[in-house]
């Protein structure tokens, strides 16, 4: 696998143009040089035979010693009919919360039956883990009281939390439409990013750790503070909050109070993103393709969190850009020594990146 600075001029020249605009760096883009990471091939295995699902999101635990992950329930892709994509936990009881240690092996897991599309997953300073359930209404079977909620557990999987209104979209306080992704402060606030449509809520939602609604903020559209499909939410060691509005191609960065910082448009359509202990950003792009962000390349692009400057670019190998299937890594992780876990939903992979350099 190669690191890769190269984008095609149109790509370049876009980045540039919005760079610019937001007052970020207009030589923020990848620099040249070989890889810095080998792919360790079959890093993680399931028990019991079960086949590896597809990957949501993927985080670090506090410890340092493990990695939390999303993997749905069914293995089929694509290829099956009809295709099983978006409600992949619907008729499982398999566990999709798992913890890993950095060997690759499972050493806890649960959440069987609870969720339709686990997707998005944080782990707080107490150790509890939180989890959303992005489902879309369209893949809730009629009376189904899943879907459109987030799961506060305990360490080992008990229920303490659960927020939203079973198996129903809403708009209000109560409700979620399609909740992606989580993130958690270390005052233990809570920032959900609402939704996975482009055409949803498209809010941050902000609770305190018992879950009383603290306020939001966001709508749909283009403008600073607005979202079309949030998919990823993370915040950096300043406690600034970043959120991959990826249907807009360009991450957004507040306080947490919902004041619009900043907006970078050179991470390419994200999907994940994640921070490692010594202040780079790693921005997973499992979506650029020739109608969806033409001139862009999907891989993991890395760069400095204070700049925006982009330093490398992990190409996804057998990404196609003509192909429009979304793959690669959706999500990305990264341990203390470096090393990246990149959570595949379409090729069903959870893989690891080692540091070589």
């Amino acid at each position: 696998m190669s690191t890769r600075s190269r984008k095609s001029s149109l790509g370049t020249l876009m980045c540039a143009v919005a760079a610019l605009a937001v007052m970020v760096p207009a030589e923020a883009t990848a620099q040249s040089g070989p890889s810095p990471y080998r792919l360790v091939d079959d890093w993680a295995q399931l028990p019991d035979g079960r086949p590896m699902g597809a990957v949501g999101k993927v985080t670090m635990d506090p410890d340092g010693d493990h990695l939390w992950a999303v993997i749905r329930c069914d293995a089929r892709g694509f290829d099956v009919t009809p295709s099983r994509f978006g409600n992949e936990c619907v008729d499982s009881d398999l566990d999709p919360v798992i913890k890993f240690d950095l060997d690759g092996n499972v050493v806890e897991s649960f959440g069987g039956g609870l969720f339709i599309w686990p997707h998005g997953i944080d782990v707080d300073p107490d150790g509890n883990i939180w989890v959303t359930d992005a489902v879309g209404s369209n893949n809730i079977p009629d009376g189904d009281q899943r879907g459109h909620l987030v799961y506060k557990f305990g360490p080992t999987g008990e229920v303490l939390l659960r927020l939203g209104t079973p198996g129903r979209a809403g708009s209000g306080r109560d409700a979620f439409n399609s909740p992606s992704d989580v993130v958690v402060a270390d005052n233990g606030n809570v920032f959900i990013a609402d939704g996975h449509n482009a055409t949803g809520n498209n809010r941050v939602m902000k609770f305190t750790s018992d879950g009383e609604y603290i306020m939001e903020w966001g709508q749909t559209g283009y403008a600073p503070g607005e979202f079309r499909a949030l998919h990823a939410i993370e915040m950096d060691s300043r406690g600034r909050i970043f959120v991959g509005d990826r249907s807009n191609n360009r991450v957004q960065i507040f306080d947490q109070e919902g004041a619009h910082l900043a907006t970078w448009t050179q991470f390419g359509r994200p999907s994940g993103i994640a921070f490692d202990t010594n202040g780079q950003i790693y921005v997973a792009d499992s979506e650029s393709d020739i109608v969806e962000n033409p001139g862009w390349e999907m891989g993991i692009r890395i760069g400095d969190a204070e700049t925006g400057w982009v330093t490398d670019f992990i190409v996804y190998p057998w990404g196609d850009p003509a192909v429009r299937l979304g793959n690669g890594a959706e999500f990305v992780a990264v341990d203390r020594d470096g090393n990246m876990y990149g959570g595949e939903p379409v090729p069903r992979n959870l893989q690891k990146y080692v540091r070589v350099r």
